[in-house]
Order: C-alpha cells, then structure tokens, then sequence
C-alpha cells in the first residue's frame, strides 16, 4: 500500500549532456563559499508553477513494428546505436529526462532471454540472434545521460501471427498453445491462466535482476481492444477458475492479479525500481458509473477489462498515465473533463499522476484541433491547475525528432525552459546523498568530488535576491548533469546539490565565479 503523498513532482534533464562542458565566459575566477553562509534565517519560499522543480518529462520509444527504433530490421550494430543515441540526445535537447523503451513488443525480447526469443524487429527473423544484447547499452546511453530507463513490456500479446509453426521453437506460446487464445489476426495469452500470470512475472523479473533498469511499465494493453476479431474464446479457463465470478468481473480480477503479483515481485527484487501503468484514458463514462468521468467514449473497465482505479486504490501501480490523446473540447473525451478526473482519483493515494500526450496526432487531421500549434502546450497549461499532475509522457520519439508544426520548440519555450528533477516516490525508498565536496572554479568549469551514492547532480545559478529560496522550484536551475563537473556560460554564483538515483537531493554548496 501507498500511503503518503509523493512530493510535487516533475523529472527533468539537463541542459546538458551528462559531462559534456558548455563554457559560459572565459577568465572568470571562482571563489567557494562555506555552506552555512548560504542562509542566516529560515525564508518563506513560494514556488513558481511554471517552473515547477520536480516534474516527469519522458517519451515512449516504440520497437513493435520498427516504429521508433531501430528504423529497421537487420541494420548493423552500429547504426542500431546510432539510432538510439540520436533518439536520447534529441530528449535532452528539449529537457525530457525519462525513457520508456519497449522491450518485449510481444512475447519477444530485445535483449538476450532464456524465457523468450529474440524479436524479428532486430533482425527482420523472430528467434535470430543479432549478435549482441541491446539492453545493457539502452540503459548505459540513457544513464550517461540523465535519462530516467524505464524498461516497456507488453503482457498478453503473444503474437502477431496466429499460425503457431512460424514462431520459433522456443515461443512459449508454441510451446505451451494451451496458454492462447486467438483474436483476429493476432495471438494472446490467456489472462484467466495462473501460468501465464507466472511467466509473464518471471520474465519481467529477470530483466529487473540482470539490467539496471529504473522502472518497469505496462501500456493500455490489456484484454483485446474490441473489434473484428470476435468472441475472445476464454470459455474453459473461466469455467475452471470463475470461482462464483460473472465474466466481467473475472476478466477484470485476472488483470487485477497479474497487476499485484508484477508490482510485489518487481519491489522484491528491487525495492528501488518503479512500477507504472499507462491505462486507455477513460475508465469509465458517467452514463455507465456516476463517478465516471463525463465523457462518451470507450470505457476501459468495460471493454478490455482495465480497472485504474482497482489499482490505484490497492496501490499496486506508483504511477498511472493514463493516454489522454484527445483535444480540448472533444465532447466525447474532453481533454479538460478528463485531467480533473484523474487528479481526483490519485488525491491522497500516494500514486502519482502521468499524463500521456498524443504528440503523434499534432499536425494530422484527425481533429482540427491538432492542426494549431497551440493544442498541446495548452495541455500543459491546463495541467498546472492541477497539483496531483507531476509530468507528461509523449507518443512517440519520432515525432520528438520530427517537431511537428514546430511544437516541441513551443513546449520547450512555454514549459521546459528549465530542467526539472524526477518526482520522488516515497515508497521506493532512497535519501539524500552527500553534498558535493571540494567545489572549487577554474575558470569557468565549476569541479568537485563525487559524492557517495550519488548518480547526478543539480546546478543552480542563484539571482541577485540570493540563496534563500533559490531552490524552491527550477527557475534557478541551469543544469542536471551527471559528472562533477559543470562548464558555465555567465558569472555569478552558484550552488551544487547531490543526486542519488531516485533524485534524492543533498543541501547544497556554494561557488562565486567572478568575471574577469
């Protein structure tokens, strides 16, 4: 269970690249300052909500189909990291500081497995190895960085063919075609199955023990999005297992199982690594529940048997996010009904509150709204009345590099012109590292030791009011970087601040660097 509330949060990169060096003026000359001098009395401090310190800034990396990375099948290993790296320097150019890279798109494995086989979106064939394991570099890139890593599985989707004998001998959905259920054209585990509950927790457990990955992630995929593909045949599963259930209900306790059984195993593991959901944006309408939210859309809880709710109450998520990829004004899914609506579910739950962003509609047709630039920035707007909001997720990287009608230079000039901190999740533990020492300035690079326990560090420039409440939201914050050292561009004076890898922050410490 989740019982605090998580400090207002908000993650946020640097403006720089982990270690690089951005001289800010040359022959300026430092001199440190003892920390206790940074304030005589305790100050009143009001923190700015456009420059919020402690906010989630991530976008989704998508593999399943060649959609975001790599670009296609069967490229070199070099221009396979090539790719990515362009991918993760294009989110730190535009402040972003978490990644969430899918690695298993459908019972398949981006990195080297001994429960799955490799995926075909590597090589171009399922099952081929291509001749090294992704993963630990995914997570290394991200990491040098300042890039929260946070690892995608899709639980139930076992296929994209329904014919088993394509699969490689070693799918487990060849091996055990028990465990599936075909739907349309594609295959799916059957949720009602505690085997497949196993795997699919055996499988995320062992990335979370073998990567250092920061955080574990579901998308909205859940039991299949209604359509052609007719009946989902789970009729003797439900028989054996209903246990007095009616089928609604059982479908949506099978999730809600799968839900529990991953968050404890992934806390077991590794107390440290987060646990989210990124759920169809609308539980469920007013017309079908009271305390629906007033829209007219899919229902989730009805219609793929989803329940946000069930695990934000049971505090078997840190976070959901939900995918709000609808405008202002849609009257069937009113981007300004549902915003509140989520915010009044997390309140005093200790879940923090996501929103995932339709960044690939921008620019499209599909509602006239995303033809204006302005659409999405004002997302954000809106999002600032609401307290429980600690970030926003954007689908997907490509259109992060492509910039439709030039919005992620909108974004960053009217909400991310600062860097921001990660939000803190209590429960996941963490503390303060040390303050940085020997902070000392050559010149215009500002140096000190590493710190014990620390992954990063923040830079401030404090303003001619002085230190009392420089910290208090990120409007003095210039940098996040990941090596102790900091090459600035202006004089004046600075503090430096610890980071352990939840963003934990240490008291800081002081530097004047004077101009020449």
């Amino acid at each position: 269970m989740r019982t605090g509330r998580p400090l207002l949060a908000a993650t946020a990169i640097a403006l720089v690249t982990a270690g690089a060096a951005y001289v800010l003026g040359p022959g300026a000359e430092a001199k440190p300052t003892p920390p206790a001098s940074l304030s005589k009395k305790k100050a009143t401090c009001t923190a700015d909500a456009r420059f919020p310190k402690r906010q989630l800034r991530g976008v989704w990396i998508a593999t399943v189909k060649n959609i975001d990375w790599p670009s296609d099948t069967g490229l070199t290993v070099a221009k396979q990291q090539a790719e990515y790296v362009r991918i993760l320097d294009n989110a730190v150019k535009r402040r972003l500081n978490a990644v969430f890279v899918q690695v298993r798109p459908a019972s398949d494995a981006l990195y080297k497995s001994a429960l799955e086989p490799w995926s075909q979106y590597l090589t171009g064939t399922a099952g081929k190895d291509p001749g090294w394991d992704p993963l630990p570099f995914l997570v290394d890139e991200a990491h040098k960085r300042g890039l929260e890593f946070h690892a995608w599985f899709n639980p139930y989707r076992a296929a994209y063919d329904t014919n088993l004998s394509k699969l490689p001998a070693n799918h487990p959905a060849r091996v055990h075609p028990d465990w599936t259920v075909k739907y349309g054209d594609r295959l799916y585990y059957n949720p009602g199955l505690p085997e497949v509950r196993d795997h699919v927790t055996a499988v995320i457990t062992d990335v979370v023990k073998r990567y250092d990955i920061d955080g574990v992630h579901f998308d909205d995929y859940f039991y299949p999005y209604p359509g052609g593909g007719g009946k989902f045949n789970d009729t003797d599963a439900f028989s054996k297992y209903r246990n007095g259930m009616k089928l609604a209900d059982w479908r949506r306790d099978n999730v809600n199982k799968l839900v529990a059984q991953v968050d404890k195993a992934v806390h077991d593991t590794r107390p440290e690594v987060k646990f989210g959901i990124s759920p169809f944006g609308i539980w469920r309408n007013k017309a079908q529940d009271p305390s629906g939210s007033a829209t007219n859309g899919m229902s989730a809880y009805d219609s793929i048997y989803a329940d946000a709710r069930a695990w934000i109450q049971a505090g078997t998520v840190d976070y959901v996010m939900p995918q709000l990829y609808w405008p202002r004004g849609l009257k069937v899914a009113d981007y300004k009904a549902l915003v509140p609506w989520w915010a009044d579910e997390v309140k005093g739950t200790g879940v923090d509150l996501y929103i995932g962003q339709a960044l690939y509609r921008v620019g499209t047709t599909d509602d006239k709204a995303w033809t204006k630039v302005g659409e999405l920035p004002a997302h954000l707007t809106l999002n600032r009345s609401y307290k429980q909001v600690d970030g926003d997720v954007y689908f997907s990287a490509t259109q992060v590099r492509t910039n439709p009608l030039g919005v992620m230079d909108k974004l960053v000039k009217d909400h991310y012109s600062r860097p921001a901190l990660l939000p803190i999740i209590k429960e996941r533990g963490g503390s303060a590292p040390a303050k940085p020492a020997g902070l000392t300035a050559a010149g215009s690079v500002l140096r000190w030791t590493a710190a014990p326990g620390a992954r990063s560090y923040a830079v401030y420039q404090l303003p001619a009011s002085g230190a009392a409440c420089a910290t208090v939201d990120a409007r003095n914050l210039v940098a996040v970087v990941t090596s102790p050292t900091f090459a600035t561009r202006a004089p004046g004076t600075y503090l430096v601040t610890s980071l352990d890898r939840l963003q934990h922050e240490s008291g800081p410490v002081k530097v004047v660097v004077n101009p020449v």
